[in-house]
């Protein structure tokens, strides 16, 4: 079933399981197209394509957490007819765990594993001021300061960086507006694992703050790091060691399953 809230660059009908993937903040789907050529062939790979980016640029970009929840957890249901896994980076991590968080309330099935990339735990405060309501000089330059996050090739053509700007501050309003705290209590747990990665550098990320995760699984947190800072993995062998950790994360939950059939199949 298409829908335009999903990006598939290698299509694997049969596989085993899906893997959905949530890009950064200002990011598209397009960062993921490695991921899918690169995975097992019994793992496909999905990109979440949110509005106002990409193939969707036309659309409004969506600026509080509990809207896009709204709209993106009824397009991702129909898409849950197999074992699946959420990997995140950075906004990304925040969207996918109440993604799932959103799935476990409403009963149906959950992700088998959360992967949790470049983002501290959510019951953790925000240390520095909002930048989503700046002015665009303003904001473009703090996006630069904390996060790097704007390519040259963008900041030297103003009409490329007219076009990333829009979606960049909805994603990052839909970040500083959230409050995991609203109902009034802790942030319902992930009932599944969690494995979480980052950079080493990455003083956005530190390895304290990704630690934070454990406070919301109940089982006990995988953490890898690698050389770099919070995009660690725009390097090409980084990024590929990353996919390599995550595909063998993901293979865990499938080696039962395998096992099972074979010993059954003795047993014949």
């Amino acid at each position: 079933m298409t829908t335009p809230w999903l990006s598939r660059f290698a299509p694997r009908p049969a596989a085993r399981m899906r893997l959905f993937c949530f890009s950064y903040a200002g990011g598209g789907a397009a960062v993921f197209r490695p991921w899918a050529l690169a995975m097992p062939a019994d793992i496909e790979v999905a990109a979440v394509m949110l509005p106002g980016r990409e193939s969707r640029l036309r659309e409004a970009p969506i600026r509080r957490m509990s809207d896009l929840l709204a709209a993106l957890v009824p397009a991702l249901e129909p898409q849950l007819d197999r074992p699946f896994a959420f990997f995140g980076h950075s906004m990304g991590s925040l969207v996918a765990f109440e993604v799932a968080r959103a799935l476990q309330r409403r009963g149906g099935p959950a992700p088998q594993r959360l992967l949790i990339s470049g983002r501290r735990a959510p019951h953790l405060a925000e240390r520095e001021p909002t930048i989503h309501q700046l002015d665009d000089d303003a904001f473009v330059a703090e996006i630069q300061r904390r996060y790097n996050g704007i390519p040259p090739e963008v900041l030297q053509y103003p009409e490329l960086l007219e076009l990333l700007l829009p979606a960049l501050r909805a994603d990052m309003s839909v970040i500083e507006t959230h409050r995991p705290h609203d109902e009034g209590r802790e942030p319902e747990p992930f009932r599944g694992p969690i494995s979480v990665f980052g950079g080493r550098d990455d003083a956005r990320a530190t390895r304290q703050e990704l630690e934070g995760w454990q406070a919301h699984t109940p089982e006990p947190l995988v953490l890898r790091q690698f050389a770099g800072g919070h995009f660690y993995f725009s390097d090409t062998q980084t990024r590929d060691a990353l996919i390599a950790a995550v595909a063998a994360d993901l293979r865990s939950h499938l080696a039962p399953r395998a096992e099972a059939a074979q010993a059954a199949g003795g047993r014949c």
